[in-house]
């Protein structure tokens, strides 16, 4: 009866991870389609990635998005990983509730509502849609996960190592960053990746708050696709697949990087 409900509760997750990737993996697949309908295969060809040099707009859209990634990402970063501090070294302070429900609303907050939001805020300060109002959204709305990542880590740190460093005569500010961010370093780089790839995968609030000529490359996806979806926009999917790919497995090395070393140092 056990093996047979085993073999029943694998093939159950089997069929729900095959829901999941299945789909990704026809997209990569069909990405090398050298046929122009996407439903018929004509045979392996990597002429759609050729054709994506050839393409401005495309690689317009992708820089714009990695590059508002990359600086929300840091921006993100560095205030989640602040804020994350204040709600864990100093207690039960006076706001303490009011500063965590403002960290933590967009994580409850659709999306729609917060772009919306944004862009009203844009409106009533006059302030014209385009790279930077994308880029302050996009880090409104990533720091919140950072400081959440931040935070769990922080929950477990033992205190008395900094305690030691300033007995010993650092600063704070040197404890800090020999001391604190050595230690918290793997979940502070958990939470770069994670706001840089929200970032990168973001269409909802980037629709609203991002203006003419800063068309980001989830925005030139979704356009073209609403003409008919093209082995060219299989090979995008693809690039973007294998971008956050590289970036989890760029961050599951330095996490191992940064373990051995506090190991090393233990002993």
């Amino acid at each position: 009866m056990t093996g047979t409900l085993r073999k029943r509760d694998v093939a159950i997750l089997l069929a729900g991870f095959g829901f999941l990737y299945v789909p990704i993996a026809l997209v990569i697949i069909y990405s090398f389609n050298a046929s122009k309908l996407v439903t018929v295969w004509g045979g392996w060809s990597t002429r759609w990635y050729g054709s994506l040099l050839d393409n401005a707009q495309v690689l317009d859209s992708a820089w714009l998005s990695l590059k508002v990634a990359f600086l929300s990402g840091v921006l993100s970063t560095i205030l989640g990983t602040m804020a994350a501090l204040v709600l864990s070294r100093y207690g039960r302070f006076r706001g303490r509730l009011v500063f965590s429900s403002l960290i933590y609303a967009p994580l409850v907050m659709p999306e729609v509502i917060m772009g919306l939001s944004l862009l009203l805020l844009f409106v009533a300060i006059d302030m014209d849609r385009g790279f930077w109002t994308l880029l302050i959204a996009h880090t409104t709305f990533g720091l919140c996960f950072v400081a959440i990542v931040v935070n769990a880590k922080l929950a477990g740190f033992d205190r008395s190592l900094e305690e030691a460093a300033r007995d010993l005569g650092a600063s704070p500010v040197a404890t800090f960053f020999q001391v604190t961010l050595p230690i918290i370093a793997p979940s502070v780089i958990a939470g770069f990746l994670l706001a840089f790839t929200i970032s990168l995968d973001d269409f909802v609030i980037a629709s609203f708050t991002t203006g003419p000529g800063a068309t980001t490359l989830p925005m030139r996806i979704y356009s073209q696709v609403r003409l008919g979806v093209t082995p060219e926009i299989n090979a995008i999917s693809t690039l973007m697949i294998g971008t956050v790919l590289a970036l989890v497995l760029f961050g599951f090395a330095l996490t191992r990087a940064f373990g051995g070393r506090q190991a090393s140092g233990r002993a």
